[in-house]
């Protein structure tokens, strides 16, 4: 347990912020997640109108900190390279 007054407010701190970013986290799983199960039912067409949602949640999540710029730039690479493959 923190003894020093700082140590305890960093603790209170970091509970704030994980509440915070979890929002943003499961956010982006579910989207993710919807989107690989709209292809692989191969609902292309549903799947492009959702990627805007996905491009969106992974950069206002990279903007507040919650990921890393160049892990929300692989993610939206991967989800636009996954529905190209899915659309020949």
């Amino acid at each position: 347990m923190a003894i020093i007054k700082s140590a305890k407010k960093a603790i209170r701190q970091n509970k704030r912020r994980k509440v915070k970013y979890l929002v943003y986290k499961n956010k982006i799983k579910n989207l993710i997640k919807e989107t690989r199960s709209l292809i692989t039912a191969k609902k292309t067409e549903e799947a492009k109108k959702l990627l805007p949602a996905v491009y969106e949640t992974l950069d206002k999540s990279a903007k507040v900190g919650v990921i890393k710029k160049n892990t929300a730039s692989r993610k939206k690479s991967r989800m636009a390279k996954l529905i190209g493959r899915a659309g020949k």
